[in-house]
């Protein structure tokens, strides 16, 4: 039996570079509510080194980063596509 048996994740739509695709948004294990390209990732240890480092970025860059991903979300045509594709799940 897979993982994937057990737990229901959910699918949702993403972007990828320039194209939307299928992800799923982690309903359980150290990534719950975050979105990933597959189910096992939800279940994987953490990499330390990772968080340490977008700590400090966010800590640098954050008031920057929150600015363009809104601008992001709010002009970009696929952008919005994915909003309304994922109001239906």
């Amino acid at each position: 039996m897979l993982v994937s048996d057990i737990l229901i994740e959910k699918q949702v739509w993403a972007r990828s570079g320039k194209t939307a695709v299928r992800k799923y948004r982690c309903t359980s294990g150290r990534r719950n509510g975050r979105v990933v390209s597959s189910v096992a990732q939800c279940f994987r240890p953490l990499d330390i080194k990772k968080r340490i480092s977008l700590k400090k970025t966010k800590a640098r860059l954050g008031n920057k980063m929150a600015r363009k991903a809104k601008k992001t979300k709010r002009i970009n045509p696929l952008s919005k596509r994915i909003q309304r594709l994922n109001k239906s799940f």
